[in-house]
């Protein structure tokens, strides 16, 4: 496969994984999934973490992947390769994304850093080592036909840079508070 072909698989693959943090952001609200809970005098999450947006971030990212399906046979005669996702693929991608999400989230109140603030490389990488173990252990078969190492690579180096560059711009949009 050409490092086209590769950039393509990585980044069709990768979308349902990179949807829900927004989404969840966008129907969220509600109880926190902490219950207001401390430990040693910290919050354990916060309350940017919600049953309410971590659902709605799971059915996001899970439509979009049954939604890439549904174009799979138009978009594969374009661009050759790109994996179809499997119903359990579509949501541990999503589901996976959100957890890591929340394991950043609770690393970072236990190292005394408030909600938005900043942890660099955790905050690029938190939802895709999230939603690629939860993948490889619920969907091995499909995570190891799509994720090759050369995928892998790109997917590791592309999506600190899109992270970093969509919060940028978010933020010029004063549709963030902060820009990372």
């Amino acid at each position: 496969m050409d490092i086209v072909g590769v950039l393509a698989v990585a980044f069709w693959a990768m979308l349902p994984a990179y949807v829900p943090n927004n989404a969840a952001v966008l129907v969220g609200g509600g109880p926190p999934i902490d219950g207001g809970r401390t430990w040693n005098g910290k919050r354990l999450l916060g309350d940017g973490k919600t049953w309410q947006g971590t659902a709605g971030g799971i059915a996001a990212g899970a439509a979009l992947a049954l939604l890439l399906n549904a174009i799979h046979p138009v978009v594969s005669g374009t661009v050759g390769g790109l994996p179809e996702f499997t119903l359990v693929a579509a949501v541990t991608l999503p589901a996976g994304a959100l957890l890591g999400d929340i394991g950043a989230s609770f690393l970072k109140r236990r190292t005394g850093r408030e909600r938005g603030a900043a942890f660099p490389g955790l905050d690029q990488l938190d939802f895709v080592v999230g939603s690629l173990g939860l993948t490889v252990v619920f969907a091995p078969d499909w995570f190891f036909a799509t994720f090759t190492v050369p995928v892998l690579v790109v997917v590791l180096v592309i999506t600190p840079v899109l992270h970093v560059g969509t919060n940028f711009v978010a933020y010029k949009l004063s549709l963030k508070s902060e820009p990372w």
